[in-house]
């Protein structure tokens, strides 16, 4: 049996196990009729009155202030594609304890049977009353697009499609510190990205707001442009009129020669030595397709690439999108954030970049590993202060308050499932 198959069986038998990895704890106790008065009836009647009175307490007598729900209707499922919803479960509970053990947050799995934009816009509406922040996840392209715009539009609490924006705040990091190490500055390079998926597409618009001019996006007909009408959606037309500026058409091939940088978030095996070859010297590579990269590590390293990033945990350099969520969602809750916004990523992607330090940096090491502690506290910290200058926060904690508090979750909730385990 393969390490691969024995990771698979194994969480087959942990899942059935624990008949799932999620469970819902009380916070306090219920052993006796005094404490059912006072958590339920008739004490529960006097918080109820004070948010109906008051309708922000909610934040502060219930746990809307720390919970976020994780939702999906299960088309877009890891490399699995359209599953539906009840297979999607396991990875939206897998998406809530990550949330719980990395940054101290409440998350609750909902698998909508529904494919219908509108839908799924209705349904979040209707439940968002219970929840500080939504979580959007394995929505396929381009609907994802829609239901985000819209319910950020439409509510007055953070949404957020980890798979658009925890890929792309990753990635920005990645690529500051990679570029440190080949000595190119951000403004003056050539990058190609393999992939206009809600992933390519969110990448591309962060790293033009970072600085990057010149950006190739692919896409499986080839290069995105202006005069092109097949296999295009609205995204891909506004693509479109901010990248490719020196006109280039063709394929995947073409838009690598003397690129800077490959960001692929595509297919397996896509990428051939010889592309790699094309590239310019000193080239970063992020081929970050999973289970199976678009170029294998050692094969882009041959080629001439420089610095190389996947999406998996064997190899230096996992790009790794809970990097990202626990701590910007952290920020944003402990700021009652309204949205998150780009500042916000910008924020998050710099801290997450900082973290490494210069007598750590190295060309396998531009990002900290998924598991690290001191990523979650410092990402909530420059998050929070970025929602404050931004606007979006409706209270304003230091930012070491919430570093500190970040921390304080974490180390609880861990505790807590030693205990239990």
């Amino acid at each position: 049996m393969s390490e691969k198959e024995s990771v698979y069986e194994e969480s087959l038998k942990v899942h059935e196990l624990h008949r799932g990895v999620l469970e819902v704890a009380s916070k306090v106790s219920l052993d006796d009729i005094h404490d059912l008065s006072i958590d339920y009836t008739p004490g529960v009647a006097e918080p109820c009155r004070v948010i109906r009175a008051e309708p922000d307490e909610v934040y502060t007598y219930t746990s809307k202030g720390n919970f976020v729900a994780v939702v999906t209707d299960g088309t877009a499922v890891l490399g699995l594609g359209d599953i539906g919803p009840a297979a999607a479960l396991p990875v939206m509970e897998g998406k809530a304890i990550l949330f719980k053990q990395l940054g101290g947050v409440d998350a609750f799995p909902l698998c909508l049977d529904t494919k219908d934009t509108e839908e799924i816009i209705l349904s979040i509406k209707h439940i968002a009353p219970t929840f500080g922040g939504i979580n959007l996840e394995d929505i396929s392209a381009p609907r994802c697009f829609e239901i985000e715009d819209r319910l950020r539009r439409e509510l007055n609490i953070p949404v957020f499609h980890d798979d658009q924006h925890g890929t792309a705040v990753v990635v920005y990091a990645g690529l500051i510190n990679a570029l440190k190490i080949v000595n190119k500055d951000i403004n003056g390079i050539k990058v190609v990205i393999c992939g206009a998926g809600a992933a390519g597409i969110a990448i591309a618009l962060i790293l033009i707001r970072a600085g990057v001019r010149d950006i190739i996006v692919c896409d499986s007909r080839g290069i995105i442009h202006q005069s092109r009408r097949e296999g295009m959606n609205s995204m891909k037309f506004l693509l479109a009129g901010l990248t490719n500026i020196r006109s280039i058409f063709g394929g995947l091939d073409t838009a690598m020669q003397g690129a800077d940088v490959l960001i692929g978030v595509s297919v397996a095996g896509i990428v051939s030595r010889d592309m790699v070859s094309s590239m310019a010297p000193d080239s970063i590579v992020f081929a970050m397709a999973n289970p199976d990269p678009e170029i294998m590590p050692e094969d882009a390293i041959e080629a001439g690439a420089r610095v190389i990033a996947t999406g998996r945990s064997d190899y230096p350099n996992q790009v790794n999108n809970v990097l990202g969520f626990p701590g910007i969602f952290r920020g944003a809750l402990d700021t009652r954030a309204t949205d998150i916004n780009i500042e916000m990523k910008m924020a998050a992607a710099r801290a997450l970049a900082d973290i490494i330090t210069a007598p750590e940096l190295d060309k396998g090491l531009i990002l900290p590993g998924p598991l690290d502690k001191r990523v979650v506290p410092v990402i909530a910290a420059a998050v929070a202060e970025a929602s404050i200058l931004s606007g979006a926060a409706r209270v304003t904690p230091h930012p070491d308050e919430v570093a500190r508090y970040a921390m304080k979750f974490i180390e609880h909730s861990q505790i807590h499932h030693r205990s239990v385990a």
